[in-house]
């Protein structure tokens, strides 16, 4: 199975992919370009892609979309000032052909913070409830 983790720069996506692996959050340094690494949970193991989220990098998502069965799609809960820019880089990549059948996960990552939005506020920033023909979590 392959999965894909996305999201703006700072949002976690790194960090998620190595709690995956190792079980134990990891100093990571920004991501250019993509880390990829095999996670085995319960006897199946994912192929999984985390892909950096710099403005200059977003550009190039495209080019990993081919045989994706899952987006896991992570949100810095406390960015509300790009929350925007999170909803526009979302609503173009599930506009993709070849991601209409990959899973939806909304990461709604940093809920520890204070100054976190809901996982219920996020949604609606992000305009998940308005999604047609495309089952979602967060």
């Amino acid at each position: 199975m392959r999965i894909l983790i996305l999201g703006l720069d700072g949002a976690g996506k790194t960090t998620i992919l190595y709690r995956l692996q190792v079980g134990e959050v990891v100093t990571t340094i920004p991501t250019i370009g993509f880390n990829v690494e095999t996670v085995t949970y319960k006897n199946l193991k994912f192929q999984v892609w985390d892909l950096g989220g710099q403005t200059s990098i977003r550009p190039y998502w495209r080019c990993y979309y081919s045989n994706t069965d899952a987006v896991i799609y992570v949100v810095d809960s406390c960015d509300r000032d790009r929350i925007g820019i999170s909803k526009s880089e979302l609503v173009a990549m599930l506009e993709e052909e070849e991601l209409r059948k990959a899973i939806l996960v909304v990461f709604a990552n940093k809920q520890d913070m204070e100054q976190a939005m809901t996982p219920s506020e996020m949604a609606n920033a992000l305009g998940l409830p308005a999604l047609k023909d495309r089952k979602w979590q967060i």
